[in-house]
């Protein structure tokens, strides 16, 4: 079984390098501003959020929204993070040291600094390297639980993908960079709350109307997670989108706006930001590959994982066969095949995985490697140059279908899991 990439960090960090705009403001009396549950939100967490997205708006040219728009907006975010945290919790999710220390090391390396320098670059911001971690377990307990709940139980179907491509055959495959502006709309939805969540979407639309920055509104308005990040949602496949969508975007040029959209999760409007032709061919290096993989669990610790995995290396590095070590102890799907992952293409595999993959020759045996799935020995077999066109296509395909399936999917089971909890709001303006 191929190993799937899944592992995404938060855009909270995107360049450490970049000197915050402002301090965060001491308060020297704290107060509660929700309380989730059995949990509380506090003032001075929500300033020190306030000042991250603050921070991210900047990075983005996106003028700020006012501030006490913008605390409503951060302060649902976090109700929300709090009670998925809280139902992770409950079923047993976590994220333990070793991996929140690889998280961290990656974040570093990403900006293209050690973690001694990395973390000094932190300090000097006022940002505090505890809370820097919490921060990122928490993120990483967000990304494991969507996955688990509902990216995993996402199933797109080879008759799916033929019925795609035979609908779309001779047509030129176009993508779109969009943005957008959600308001979503509870199940069970009364007249008058449905009325009032459109009048919040047309309000949106005639702030954009009269020259308002598009990024600035959907902070203001927007119940959307990337509402903090001006609506973003990047580049999309045509074959990822709705029917309706896809129509919509063919009348539009780039810089305009959809008409209000009613979707499953509320109300919506859509900007299109660019449009492109997808490459006709796409010719890559593949590379295959086997591994072995040993899981920590409760009863086997990331040191004991990580010693017996060395103890193989060396019984292979004295004569004993790769495939036979990996029938015999690889707790990956691949086992039975001899760890044999086939042909992968670039991308294919979490980060680390890749790298420790490219830096090997082929028959090359790899050191212990960790990734977020435990550890791995990787052997290289072969290279070569492959034309993917038509694979890449139909795994652009899936993928796409599969993404947003989830994304609907996702926002539905978050809502539910929102109107489950006892939510109590004591925000005021001071």
């Amino acid at each position: 079984m191929k190993l799937s990439s899944t592992f995404a960090l938060l855009a909270l960090v995107c360049a450490v390098a970049a000197p915050l705009s402002s301090a965060v403001e001491v308060q020297t009396v704290d107060r509660i501003v929700a309380v989730v549950n059995r949990d509380v939100i506090t003032a001075n967490e929500l300033a020190a959020r306030v000042v991250q997205v603050k921070q991210n708006l900047k990075q983005q040219n996106i003028p700020e929204p006012p501030t006490d728009v913008l605390q409503r907006q951060v302060l649902e975010r976090m109700v929300n993070e709090q009670v998925q945290i809280q139902f992770a919790t409950s079923t047993g999710m976590k994220v333990d040291d070793a991996q929140l220390d690889q998280a961290t090391a990656a974040l570093a390396k990403q900006n293209k600094l050690s973690l001694p320098d990395f973390r000094k670059a932190l300090t000097e911001q006022g940002i505090a390297w505890d809370q820097f971690r919490r921060e990122i377990r928490t993120e990483m307990i967000l990304q494991r639980l969507r996955q688990r709940e509902v990216d995993n139980r996402v199933v797109v179907t080879d008759a799916e993908v033929n019925e795609y491509l035979k609908l779309n055959a001779n047509k030129p495959q176009m993508e779109y960079r969009l943005a957008h502006i959600q308001i979503s709309v509870p199940e069970n939805a009364t007249p008058d709350e449905v009325q009032a969540r459109r009048a919040k979407i047309v309000a949106a639309r005639q702030a954009i109307n009269s020259g308002q920055d598009f990024g600035t509104v959907a902070a203001q308005y927007s119940t959307a997670k990337d509402a903090t990040e001006g609506g973003q949602l990047g580049w999309y496949p045509a074959g990822s989108l709705p029917e309706q969508m896809v129509n919509l975007l063919a009348q539009l040029q780039p810089g305009q706006l959809t008409d209000i959209i009613r979707s499953p999760a509320g109300f919506e409007l859509v900007k299109l930001m660019e449009v492109r032709k997808q490459e006709d061919h796409q010719v890559v290096q593949q590379t295959h590959v086997r591994h072995i993989l040993i899981r920590p669990t409760e009863l086997v610790s990331e040191n004991e994982a990580k010693a017996k995995l060395s103890q193989i290396r060396d019984r292979i590095l004295q004569g004993a066969k790769f495939e036979d070590m990996a029938r015999a102890f690889s707790e990956d799907g691949s086992a039975n095949k001899g760890g044999d992952l086939g042909w992968i293409n670039p991308g294919e595999t979490v980060p680390e995985f890749e790298q420790a993959m490219n830096a090997l020759k082929p028959n090359d045996l790899s050191e212990v490697i960790h990734t977020q799935f435990g550890y791995h020995l990787i052997q290289v077999l072969e290279r070569r140059d492959q034309d993917v066109t038509e694979d890449r296509e139909r795994l652009t395909v899936r993928n796409e279908l599969r993404k947003r399936r989830a994304d609907e999917q996702y926002e539905n089971w978050a809502r539910q899991l929102r109107d489950t909890a006892y939510v109590d709001i004591r925000l005021k303006d001071e």
